[in-house]
């Protein structure tokens, strides 16, 4: 009998020890936190990123914007918008297709951080993710050209507000 409280003892102890180092908690499972888990030092607004990316064609970075968009079927990919009218959204994907976005988070500002590239998004793709959208048949119908632009693959995600 006394073995077996020892042992329980031991092992609550054990995990406790673990739960509570921080090199253990990789990825914080709190509602505000998705993928690797991340903080917003050193993230730069998504303007700056358009203007890097006029010089490269891909960067590791953490980039800090605005959600205009979020896949409605399964929260899959988002996109993000400049707070100045007029500029490119980019399409935000998840490393490894490991987690997923809430489908209410439009308008809410978040951080990214991963791999930053110029991609052409095909014509099937962007008509796949304008019905993911939920965009009516003849907004889909109206595709007929691939689009350069900005992308993303996030490892992880920290929702701001």
């Amino acid at each position: 009998m006394l073995k077996k409280i020892c042992f329980g003892l031991t092992a609550t102890l054990l995990f406790m020890g673990i739960a509570a180092n921080p090199a253990f908690a990789q990825d914080k499972n709190d509602g505000k936190h998705f993928g690797v888990t991340i903080t917003a030092k050193k993230a730069i607004r998504y303007d700056e990123l358009i203007r890097r990316m006029e010089r490269t064609d891909s960067l590791a970075i953490k980039v800090k914007g605005k959600v205009s968009e979020v896949c409605q079927k399964k929260g899959c990919w988002m996109t993000l918008v400049s707070d100045e009218p007029g500029k490119p959204e980019m399409r935000v994907t998840f490393k490894d297709y490991a987690f997923f976005m809430p489908k209410d988070l439009a308008g809410k500002h978040v951080v990214i951080d991963g791999y930053a590239y110029v991609d052409v998004t095909s014509v099937e793709d962007l008509r796949h993710y304008a019905e993911d959208a939920g965009k009516s048949k003849a907004e889909i119908a109206a595709i007929t050209k691939p689009k350069r632009e900005l992308s993303f693959e996030a490892a992880g995600v920290l929702i701001l507000d």
